[in-house]
């Protein structure tokens, strides 16, 4: 598990480095610098063509960096530019340093480059300080870049990308690779600016966390999926957690499907699935495993809450009259608060119906996708799209429940404003289906945690995300970007929490 911070928070660990922990400013921007220099060669040592860079610098600390890379190039043999885009009264003292250290050593500067001539171009023009829409010369300057044909890098975030919430302010550099300090930001996981930053590279140079409490911001990897527990040896198919889909309306089953599928995928001992009637023989074919009960009886439906350790409510479920009743009595009549996945068609119905936010809690995992986050905030898609982190936590903390806003890379957030952002998966899971799955991912992440309750409902449901990316990178290996669908992902749901730590094979 890795951290990711905001812009905010990054300014005050670089001074905590620099006033606490006496580290001159002009050593950490010499660390950032080789460490952007080791990561250019890295890939030109591979290229057959002969070399020449550019690296585009600021008048700020992020030119200073630029303005360093180019000399450590310069010194190991490149054909290495500067060409200083901002004004040069403006800069910092450690880039002033920096280009002084460089006329030292004859670095060549250019003031109308001829942008076809580089094989690579090094963005170091405005870094995590930027903090309005780029405009003027510089949007034109950006452009050139882009234009230009030869590998793009970035220091620290592409300019023109907001480090917070990956909004493209104006315009921004479009990089084939970042390399980003200390820790990864936000906007670089988020999109567009995940997409602008291309590979991202996270360097160590020497700023770690500060006494202060960072921003509870979390990065899952492979390594997490280690957390699940073993199953016991004495255990049997009760122990493993007995899930309820109410799920499927008339024609409507696939949904039921692929989430009682996912959580017996997941690791769920048992499941039942209760729908309509039309869906009873489809259901009994597709997933022989499920228990299926079509009861229209309350009375039948409280057994079935007695019985069960965790719901998934909404998948396939219609907005009827029906869908409207059972909703609204396992919402209230969930009174020892078992965990709740509320999907789909639950999330279409808790926005018309605004009263039943008082039964959701902590237990409760909401799954929105943009448009139906947009149906339960009131926001525009628009809105929601500039700042994902913030709409998350609002809704969680006004819900008291978990939200799990799905987007290509999807925001956990908790009620007390921890937030777990997603970077497994790839665009073939854009697929009908795909959400069910992922709904009952989550379930069987909590039914994991009932024997142990090694994980808070937050980290439950962030880690459900990111097995059931996992497995769409899988999915993908074999099927393609292109040819996957939802039920490529339950074989591979199963492989990816089977592995126990074979992770190479992903």
């Amino acid at each position: 598990m890795k951290k990711a911070v905001s812009c905010s928070l990054m300014k005050k660990l670089d001074q905590n480095t620099i006033q606490k922990m006496g580290i001159p400013s002009l050593v950490l921007m010499e660390r950032a610098a080789v460490k952007t220099a080791e990561e250019i060669e890295k890939i030109l040592k591979n290229r057959k063509t002969e070399e020449k860079i550019l690296c585009v610098c600021g008048s700020g600390n992020n030119g200073g960096d630029g303005i360093a890379a180019a000399r450590i190039l310069f010194l190991h043999g490149y054909h290495s530019e500067i060409f200083l885009a901002g004004d040069p009264s403006h800069m910092t003292e450690e880039t002033k340093q920096q280009y002084r250290i460089a006329q030292n050593y004859q670095v060549p500067v250019v003031n109308n480059p001829e942008w076809q001539e580089y094989t690579t171009i090094v963005d170091a023009l405005f870094g995590v300080g930027l903090a309005r829409p780029v405009k003027g010369r510089y949007a034109d300057l950006i452009r050139d870049m882009n234009l230009a044909s030869g590998w793009k890098v970035s220091v620290d975030i592409p300019s023109g990308i907001n480090g917070d919430t990956g909004e493209v302010m104006g315009t921004a550099f479009s990089a084939d690779m970042t390399v980003t300090f200390a820790f990864r930001k936000a906007g670089l996981c988020l999109y567009p600016g995940r997409k602008f930053a291309g590979k991202t590279v996270t360097a160590d140079i020497g700023i770690y966390e500060a006494a202060e409490r960072m921003d509870p911001c979390y990065l899952l990897e492979d390594s997490d999926i280690k957390e699940l527990p073993k199953r016991s040896l004495e255990g049997n198919k009760g122990t493993f957690g007995k899930v309820l889909a109410v799920a499927g309306s008339s024609g409507m089953c696939g949904a039921a499907y692929f989430c009682a599928a996912a959580a017996v995928a997941a690791g769920a001992g048992m499941v039942k699935i209760l729908t309509e009637k039309d869906n009873r023989i489809p259901l009994q074919m597709l997933l022989p495993e499920a228990i299926i009960n079509c009861s229209e009886e309350p009375k039948e439906w409280e057994k079935d809450l007695d019985w069960c350790d965790v719901l998934i409510i909404g998948p396939g479920l219609g907005k009827s009259e029906r869908s409207r009743k059972i909703l609204s009595w396992f919402l209230e009549h969930n009174q020892e608060k078992r965990p709740v996945i509320l999907d789909a068609d639950g999330l279409n119905l808790l926005a018309e119906n605004p009263g039943w936010r008082k039964v959701l809690g902590k237990h409760t995992v909401l799954t929105p996708h943009m448009g139906e986050m947009s149906r339960l905030t009131g926001k525009t898609l628009p809105e929601l799209r500039k700042d994902r982190i913030s709409a998350s936590r609002e809704l969680a903390e006004e819900t008291g429940a978990v939200c799990v806003l799905k987007d290509a890379c999807t925001v956990t957030a908790s009620p007390d404003g921890t937030v777990w952002l997603n970077l497994s998966g790839n665009p073939g899971m854009a697929a009908a289906g795909s959400g069910d799955v992922l709904a009952g991912v989550l379930a069987g992440m909590f039914c994991a945690n009932l024997e142990n309750n090694l994980f808070k409902p937050d980290k439950a449901a962030a880690l459900g995300v990111y097995i059931h990316g996992r497995a769409g990178d899988l999915a993908a290996k074999t099927k393609g970007e292109y040819g996957m669908k939802a039920g490529d992902l339950l074989p591979a749901v199963s492989e990816v929490t089977g592995y126990g730590g074979r992770y190479e094979k992903i």
